[in-house]
């Protein structure tokens, strides 16, 4: 009996690295939830290219957009959990999707693995020049004095931009009409021509307005100053509130069944990549912020984090199982 029992243990020992050594054996698939141009695009294919030489595989980006992220991450969800098929999503897909729709076709915790966590996108609340204000205590004194008179722009219920503009109302207990756009493009041109009072946007997309004092710029939701707005402060500094920080992130993950040699692989990867200086400026350049890799566990740690801090205001603001 001993003899088959050796003979398994030494092909146990031999097939795991062997496994390890195997991956990637064949194209690696990166879905995006987003479309192709949108600064999550950007910064994929520049990291990807170095992801394909490092893996000696070609590493193609898939663009999916749709349903706030649902529609990549089912792709994914459904296809082989062997290293080769891997998403890029943001917060909204991850964090906030379970609370706000009644049925989602994944469990962010149980069909994804964070192999990395690697960059941050903040927000920056704009107003129209019209407005009299130059300051958040300004903006939240003029509001609450006009209750129900002024909008802002968003996108859906469960978009970012509408929780951060959420949190920032409540706050200050203020009552501000919602109208919500499709995308952060189009809630910028219509605040720019004064259809819409103000909003929480993207700051790539805005700055070229802020810059034509088309828009003015009362601060910005990550927890430090842009380099590029250096002269606006940062919303925990405007209020007064250390620690508060409102912004969207985008993960890479894998599905949950993966090999652990391959997560292990792709999380050595991107840990050196993130920090290369051509992917550094990418992210840098669309005024994102550059994250330093965790973990798996702190990445799951904080995705949980992320989910339990959205889904609460979710909850207030009574949109639970709303979509």
């Amino acid at each position: 009996m001993r003899a088959p029992r050796l003979i398994a243990l030494l092909v146990a020992s031999i097939s795991a690295p062997a496994l390890a050594q195997e991956y990637p054996s064949k194209t690696v698939t990166v879905t995006l939830a987003l479309a192709a141009g949108t600064g999550m695009d950007v910064v994929v294919r520049t990291w990807s290219e170095h992801l394909a030489q490092s893996l000696g595989r070609p590493v193609i980006v898939d663009n999916r957009p749709g349903a706030n992220g649902i529609v990549a991450a089912n792709a994914v969800r459904n296809a082989p959990a062997d290293g080769h098929a891997l998403l890029v999503a943001s917060s909204a897909a991850l964090a906030v999707n379970p609370i706000v729709y009644k049925q989602l076709p994944y469990d962010p915790q149980k069909d994804f693995l964070p192999i990395a966590v690697y960059l941050k996108s903040p927000f920056v609340l704009v107003v129209h020049p019209s407005l009299p204000v130059r300051s958040v205590k300004e903006l939240a004194a003029y509001v609450k004095a006009r209750p129900e008179q002024l909008s802002y722009a968003s996108t859906g219920p469960g978009g970012a931009p509408r929780l951060v503009t959420e949190l920032f109302m409540r706050h200050y207990g203020l009552n501000v009409t919602h109208v919500p756009y499709k995308n952060t493009p189009q809630g910028i041109v219509d605040i720019a021509a004064g259809h819409v009072q103000l909003g929480f946007v993207e700051a790539s997309a805005s700055r070229p307005f802020i810059h034509d004092k088309r828009l003015r710029a009362l601060a910005v939701s990550s927890l430090s100053r842009f380099n590029s707005l250096p002269e606006v402060p940062a919303l925990a500094e405007a209020m007064n509130s250390p620690g508060i920080e409102a912004v969207s992130w985008n993960a890479l993950v894998a599905p949950a069944a993966t090999p652990r040699a391959a997560i292990n692989r792709l999380h050595s990867e991107m840990t050196r990549i993130v920090g290369l200086p051509d992917v550094s400026k990418a992210i840098a350049s669309l005024d994102l912020i550059p994250v330093p890799l965790e973990s798996i566990e702190a990445n799951q740690q904080y995705i949980a984090a992320e989910g339990r801090k959205w889904g609460d205001l979710v909850r207030k603001l009574g949109l639970a199982g709303s979509q």
